[in-house]
């Protein structure tokens, strides 16, 4: 038995699930402090079941706590910056492209020393030692006690980004330090504001993991528990608390593990219809596709791992309005106070779940308080909401030909027709939840990422190396070796370096527990 939660801004959602079928299920508001909610459906979905309480495996949790603590711009520390690149990327200093905002929030404390490697591993210019001390003394001299670490090329050589560390914490003591070769991929601009992001969030991070902890501590729920990555994976408690910005856009990800597993289909899209916006993605062999383009969050380019995904203003509690005799739906959502502000709940505003009603199919509060609505209106309405879910299926398509779609997400209920372009669509039982059920099937996920010569190795032998240093990943992480597959291999040539240079990606996942 697994117990899988979703938090998300309008609804924590929460399932019980026994080999891979869900015993119960539960929606309950999101609260204000999070943590509250979580409690509330962890004893809802375990009422009844306390006989069965020794059978249970994990808790897995889905959070938007890391995301939105940066998006709002809230709960940021200070950091200290440590480009390790010179004489290259002088001209493209630390965070030369964040909001302004966000800038004030990290502070000023940057420095670039000599250092780096080249594509291959080779040192491009030696570590200066001492301005990494010169460094650490004006860290400490402007009281900051979190760190990004980041070097040219360091996810194919970390040396000197590990060197770096050494010398910071013998002059730092217990500073906290985010080392990017850990969290982003070759491109050093994308990788160093990876970096610069996680660590701005350590204090929230082990806030939050200790309210999760005492959460189940207080239902006196004596299991590990696991936080769902952005790439359908998981992570420890003690992993996220050093990897925070890895929740990134894990919601999304989770309902479409969800929606594969509900509707047994491993390639489709999905389109997750929350109570706010609605999240398209590709399902392929069973996970998100991945974004091939850098990820911007809060306005800052990033390029750790994150599902292609296509937000859209469309949700169950989106604002429905009328201007100049044409009908606007969202971006605006009166979220997580649905029920008390939607019209079918004695509410004042006209919302998407409210046309449903007027429409005919949903059942959703008190049908009679829309039963004036103008059926010309409403009819004007379903044809805009359906719309644009069109729209979105065919901005995620890649070519012309149908495809089928998996509606989940409580806002399911909004869509009652056929969509052009789509082969079929499947509204799976307890669609509702798929985010949560995403959550609690999560395997441990390995990857690599490195450049190989072609001309030295061999296609063969380098595409089995980059498997196994995955595998090992999956494997210290927690995964089963028997269970590992691989699910995603990417091959990108460097025309422009020489050897026979090619970029490899892969990913495997595997279980956690057997099964």
């Amino acid at each position: 038995m697994r117990i899988g939660i979703d938090v998300g801004g309008t609804n924590t959602d929460a399932v019980l699930i026994q080999d891979k079928q869900v015993v119960r299920s539960c929606k309950r508001p999101t609260t204000k402090d999070v943590s509250s909610g979580i409690k509330a459906a962890l004893s809802e979905v375990l009422s009844g079941q306390r006989e069965n309480i020794d059978s249970l495996q994990a808790v897995m949790i889905g959070t938007t706590h890391f995301t939105n603590a940066f998006v709002e711009r809230r709960s940021l520390l200070p950091v200290g910056i440590l480009r390790i690149a010179l004489p290259a990327a002088r001209g493209t200093p630390p965070m030369v492209d964040w909001p302004k905002d966000l800038r004030s929030c990290i502070g000023d404390a940057c420095h670039q020393v000599r250092g780096g490697y080249q594509y291959d591993g080779r040192i491009n210019a030696e570590l200066d030692e001492e301005a990494v001390r010169r460094a650490a003394a004006d860290f400490n001299a402007r009281h900051i006690r979190t760190l990004a670490v980041s070097s040219v090329f360091s996810p194919i050589n970390a040396e000197m980004e590990q060197r770096a560390s050494e010398i910071l914490k013998e002059e730092m003591g217990d500073a906290v330090l985010t080392l990017s070769h850990t969290i982003g991929r070759i491109g050093l601009l994308e990788r160093e504001n990876a970096a610069i992001m996680n660590a701005s969030l350590a204090d929230l991070s082990a806030t939050v993991v200790d309210s999760f902890r005492s959460a189940l501590k207080e239902l006196n729920l004596d299991v590990p528990f696991y936080i769902s990555q952005n790439d359908g994976t998981l992570m420890s408690a003690d992993f996220v608390e050093q990897y925070p910005v890895l929740t990134f856009a894990s919601g999304p990800t989770n309902s479409m593990r969800g929606a594969a597993l509900l509707s047994q289909m491993k390639n489709a899209l999905v389109a997750d219809i929350g109570g706010t916006t609605t999240d398209f993605g590709i399902l392929s062999q069973g996970f998100p596709r991945e974004s091939s383009i850098a990820v911007d969050v809060g306005g800052v380019r990033t390029n750790f791992r994150m599902p292609d995904i296509l937000a859209m203003g469309l949700g169950g509690g989106s604002v429905v309005r009328e201007e100049a005799g044409k009908v606007t739906i969202g971006p605006t959502s009166v979220g997580y106070r649905l029920t008390e502000e939607a019209m079918v709940f004695g509410g004042k505003t006209l919302t998407t779940t409210d046309i449903a009603v007027a429409a005919g199919y949903a059942d959703i509060g008190d049908k009679d308080r829309v039963a004036g609505l103008d059926p010309t209106f409403v009819e004007a309405c379903v044809q805009k909401i359906h719309a644009m879910i069109t729209e979105g299926v065919d901005r995620m398509k890649s070519s012309a030909e149908p495809v089928p779609v998996i509606l989940v997400g409580g806002g399911a209920v909004l869509v009652s027709r056929d969509i052009p372009g789509t082969s079929e669509v499947i509204i799976p039982e307890e669609s509702g939840v798929a985010n949560a059920i995403g959550a609690s099937i999560a395997q441990i996920g390995g990857e690599t990422d490195r450049v190989f010569s072609y001309e030295e190795l061999g296609r063969d032998a380098a595409l089995a190396s980059a498997k196994q240093e995955a595998k090992e990943r999956a494997i210290a992480a927690g995964a089963l070796r028997d269970t590992l597959e691989v699910v995603d291999i990417e091959e990108l040539p460097m025309a422009y370096i020489p050897g026979g240079s090619v970029r490899i990606k892969v990913k495997v996942a595997g279980q956690l527990f057997a099964q």
